[in-house]
């Protein structure tokens, strides 16, 4: 699901507790859902799973390695 779609599903007052989960503001997430603004990595990834896996993050970064980084955190 596309971020926008997924904010629009949600009553206001539950957008603003989405956003407060991912730490962002609603206006943020919105500016990424239009494409103004680039979703930093630990953005997506609150992103997904905040919103139970519907908004993934590889949709919504996917210039980035994920299964690197998963690879990298699993050595850490």
């Amino acid at each position: 699901m596309k971020l926008l779609d997924y904010l629009n599903s949600l009553r206001t007052a539950d957008q603003a507790a989405f956003a407060e989960r991912c730490g962002t503001s609603v206006a943020y997430l919105r500016q990424v859902a239009y494409g103004n603004r680039r979703c930093g990595e630990a953005l997506a990834i609150s992103i997904d799973r905040e919103s139970g896996r519907q908004v993934r993050m590889q949709a919504l970064r996917p210039d980035v390695d994920w299964n690197h980084l998963a690879r990298a955190a699993a050595h850490a």
